[in-house]
């Protein structure tokens, strides 16, 4: 469970990490924290992007790397309280196997702004994430009045049966994800429009395919939920957002020297 159950204590992040100097896509996650700081009624430290890779150096973390070349190494998650403290705590990546399996559970209630947010009252996501484990699964989606809201750490994704793509949309519930935006373009360019979408049962049962993203997980096939095959794992929508992760693995990374 979270240490803190007030949602409005701290905003936070968890970032792909070479191990070094460098973080995938540094400022579309300080850009997300800055929003979701102010849909929590407080502000960012003026320079926290640059104190964040003061910070990151100086992380005393010697663990060897276990994950593939299609996920990043390390992670860390970045957090600043409501009174501006930072504080970085860096994670080994894990394996996941070629096809993932969920189970459903009931999405978290927020008022407001709260919603969608990455806030300091995150413990029904690590239950959500506990129960998926206790019930031989890898990953729990959130479900609300029937419909998809989100994963317990990823965005799910299903190609319909129209050619295209859909996600879970914001307005309901659903987290920004940084990994999508990260694709987003490279997956239109690839012949794949991806729309936000109100993600129904029945949509999903009709899927050809359906992935997770998320930044440590990076692009993961998911062929069951609740017991239930969905579509033909690894096909189209895996290959390209695969092709298109992998790039951005590639020439993604930021250091200090980024940061304006």
């Amino acid at each position: 469970m979270a240490e803190n159950s007030n949602p409005c204590f701290e905003v936070w992040s968890t970032v792909a990490w070479d191990g070094k100097e460098s973080l995938l896509s540094a400022n579309l996650h300080f850009d997300r924290m800055e929003r979701h700081a102010h849909r929590l009624n407080f502000s960012l430290p003026e320079n926290f992007r640059k104190n964040i890779f003061r910070e990151l150096v100086n992380l005393n973390f010697s663990e060897k790397s276990i994950v593939q070349e299609n996920q990043p190494p390390f992670l860390v998650k970045i957090s600043i309280t409501n009174e501006g403290i930072l504080s970085l705590s860096p994670r080994l990546n894990q394996t996941w196997p070629s096809v993932l399996k969920a189970i459903t559970v009931s999405a978290p209630s927020w008022e407001g702004e709260i919603r969608g947010t990455k806030h300091g009252d995150w413990g029904p996501y690590f239950d959500a994430r506990t129960l998926a484990l206790e019930n031989n699964a890898d990953i729990s989606l959130l479900i609300e009045h029937d419909s998809l809201i989100d994963g317990d750490r990823c965005m799910p994704i299903l190609l319909d049966i129209d050619g295209t793509a859909y996600y879970p949309r914001v307005e309901d519930g659903a987290l920004d994800s940084i990994t999508l935006e990260q694709i987003h373009n490279c997956l239109e360019n690839s012949g794949i429009p991806i729309r936000p979408a109100i993600i129904t049962m029945n949509l999903i049962l009709r899927a050809k395919e359906m992935i997770v993203i998320g930044s440590g997980m990076g692009i993961q096939s998911l062929g069951e939920i609740d017991g239930r095959k969905i579509g033909k794992p690894h096909g189209r929508l895996y290959e390209s957002a695969m092709s298109c992760w992998l790039s951005r693995l590639s020439d993604g990374w930021e250091s200090i020297d980024e940061m304006s």
